[in-house]
């Protein structure tokens, strides 16, 4: 098989197939399909349509996971070239068909190899964009059902030379969190405003206390985060003082503590501010996505066998986290593990345009490195 040439073949056919979260159907059946070709054994329905493949060598005990989504987004494509999304209103707008094909790179690679020693287990996740693939796949036993040493993802990030590696030894990604709060009053007349009580001058106090927490509460450098109020919503009308205001929005941070203090934090602002105003209000917050937060001893690993595949020179092994989310977090709180991002093109160049935008495509020159990278992961933790 000419590796480069297929590999790119299957890149070029999953991106004209995308499928939403939990609709993967078809590339479910693609990816089952290969990995059987190449004489892995396959486990599907492992969180909805993910699946496990699983490659034993020799007679360790040891094992490691690699783990590669393959959900598409609702986005309409506007690219033009012949591979093109056929699926209208979807499209691989961040990369996952790239992220199939370097691991089914790395599993053929690996199936024609004898030189580790140990068990490789292939990860396929589902709706990674929705946040609730990795989940799934824990629910149904991805840890429990088999012994995984650790457990490595990546992904590809525009604006950075192609091949170039970002690897964190601690927080890499922020959390997810939503939060709705409900101000509750009498209501009245706009113009007898003294015979009913007001929610929304409560609601406004509670949207500036809550900016306090960020500025006033957390250290800006050990502890960043972000709260924005992005919706409020009224019963009221011109003329009419409201029963309800609701204000909802998210919160970003990159520890699990940081997350619970800024939980505890917001409804002691919401409680503190409608009891003066002697109101009463409901408060939800839910956790969509956990911070990702890898393993150090875990990314070492990955620092030193990404040097020896891409150079040193191309190895961030302390860069800076972003904001952004991912699911594979909640993997992280199982087993050992390393998130890792890599250079997809600088900016106006191939493969240099943003994650989500309807002209992103994934940058083929890639392909063969992540590959590379997977099997040379896997020699380095089951050495023969």
């Amino acid at each position: 098989m000419n590796l480069s040439k297929e590999i790119i073949e299957w890149r070029h056919h999953l991106h004209t197939i995308p499928e939403i979260g939990f609709e993967e159907a078809v590339t479910a059946d693609f990816i089952a399909n290969k990995l059987q070709e190449f004489g892995i054994e396959v486990v599907r329905g492992i969180g909805k349509t993910g699946m496990v493949g699983i490659l034993k060598r020799g007679t360790s005990t040891k094992s490691i996971a690699l783990r590669a989504d393959f959900d598409a987004i609702p986005v309409e494509e506007q690219n033009d070239f012949c591979y093109a999304s056929k699926n209208s209103g979807m499209m691989h707008g961040c990369g996952h068909d790239g992220h199939i094909s370097m691991l089914l790179g790395a599993a053929y690679q690996l199936s024609q190899q004898d030189d580790f020693d140990g068990t490789v287990y292939f990860v396929f996740q589902p709706a990674e964009e929705q946040g609730t693939g990795a989940k799934a796949m824990i629910e149904d036993g991805l840890f429990t059902r088999w012994k995984m040493d650790s457990i490595y993802a990546m992904h590809n990030l525009p604006g950075l030379p192609v091949g170039d590696f970002l690897i964190s030894p601690s927080s890499v990604m922020a959390s997810e969190n939503h939060f709705k709060i409900e101000v509750l009053a009498d209501g009245g007349h706009a113009a007898m405003p003294h015979l009913g009580s007001d929610p929304v001058i409560a609601a406004c106090n509670i949207v500036s206390a809550l900016q306090s927490i960020i500025t006033r509460n957390l250290d800006a450098i050990h502890e960043p985060a972000v709260l924005s109020v992005t919706d409020i919503k009224t019963n009221g009308g011109a003329n009419v003082i409201p029963t309800v205001v609701t204000l909802s929005g998210d919160t970003r941070c990159f520890t699990d503590e940081t997350q619970e203090y800024i939980k505890q934090a917001m409804e002691r602002v919401v409680s503190g501010v409608t009891a003066a105003a002697g109101l009463s209000y409901n408060y939800e917050f839910s956790n969509c996505v956990l911070s990702t937060v890898n393993d150090a001893s875990t990314s070492a690993i990955a620092v030193r066998v990404a040097k020896k595949v891409v150079g040193e020179s191309k190895v961030n092994d302390n860069c800076k986290p972003y904001c952004i989310s991912e699911d594979f977090s909640f993997m992280q709180r199982e087993v050992p593990s390393c998130y890792m991002l890599v250079g997809n093109g600088l900016a106006g160049e191939k493969g240099g345009t943003a994650l989500h935008l309807p002209h992103y495509d994934f940058n083929d020159d890639l392909l063969l490195i992540g590959a590379n990278f997977w099997v040379e992961l896997v020699r380095d933790q089951l050495p023969k």
